[in-house]
């Protein structure tokens, strides 16, 4: 039995069907039953409700062997260590309670640089956690996902794509569906063990003036980057709900990304995943401003 938890987001919306297709016997965590495929509605065992929740971890880990765990981090928590660590202690709870073998967890780059990185840092702590379970664990440790962009296709429709990183500085981007990919293949394996970092790289490094030109490239007009002001970012954040703490965690994960959090990895063709740049703008945003413009 595998537990998949946050089910309906840009990875495990992914995986779900990777696991399904395996058919080994796949059980969902979700608020919202609603919200998943047919496929998965019709295929796979459900438990409703939050996985913050202990009364909803413990019996969706009963009988189960690995766990894909992946933490939102709630907009209005004290802090990212309260979003991340401290939502995350049933479920450790549980691992321990049911004898779950294998955790595969969704966390970040950087650790062995011993920058403080906000939100980083608190999945970090999140890990440690699970580890301390005794349980096999592997953490996929991840840069920034390309399918942020996807949150700047009317600006891209435009042409310009912003953000707060120097212009120059290129770094490793990923694709969720190479990281549903690779928490597939350790879900499915039951060989592994031991507790580890698992690096997931994409396959190659980029400045955002890179990622401006290869969108101009595919979609067919002008892109140009517009550095932005991360004061100002964090004031747009607390306007829209967010805790001063979890905005400021935000922050704290672009400047540490500006002093190279996300380039302490030596890449190798083991951590180096398939999907391109240019693939994941041709197939996910020129359709997305296609049909913003429709």
């Amino acid at each position: 039995m595998i537990v998949v938890t946050a089910p309906t987001g840009r990875i495990g919306s992914k995986l779900v069907p990777l696991l399904l297709d395996s058919g080994e016997p796949v059980r969902i965590v979700t608020r919202d039953p609603a919200k998943l495929s047919q496929e998965a509605r019709d295929r796979a065992e459900f438990v409703v409700g939050s996985h913050r929740d202990r009364d909803i971890v413990d019996p969706a880990f009963d009988g189960a062997d690995a766990v894909f765990w992946l933490m939102p981090a709630s907009p209005t928590a004290v802090s990212p260590y309260e979003a991340y660590v401290a939502a995350s202690i049933p479920a450790a709870d549980a691992v321990v309670r049911h004898d779950v073998q294998r955790v595969v967890t969704v966390s970040a780059l950087g650790r062995e640089t011993g920058l403080y990185a906000g939100h980083i840092s608190a999945s970090w702590a999140m890990d440690d956690l699970f580890r301390s379970t005794g349980a096999h664990v592997r953490a996929l440790t991840m840069p920034s996902f390309m399918d942020n962009f996807l949150r700047q296709v009317p600006s891209i429709a435009q042409g310009a794509v912003s953000g707060t990183l120097p212009a120059d500085l290129a770094m490793p981007w990923v694709a969720t569906a190479d990281i549903a990919s690779v928490a597939a293949r350790l879900l499915l394996d039951h060989g592994w063990e031991g507790q580890d970092s698992v690096a997931v790289l994409g396959p190659e490094d980029l400045s955002m003036n890179d990622i401006a030109g290869i969108l101009s490239e595919v979609v067919g007009t002008q892109v140009r980057y517009e550095p932005g002001d991360r004061t100002a970012t964090k004031q747009y954040l607390v306007a829209n709900g967010f805790s001063e703490a979890m905005a400021q965690g935000l922050i704290d994960m672009e400047i540490a990304g500006e002093r190279g959090i996300n380039n302490g990895v030596r890449r190798t063709p083991e951590n180096s995943t398939p999907t391109s740049f240019r693939t994941f703008a041709e197939q996910a945003i020129v359709p997305a401003i296609g049909a913003l413009q429709a």
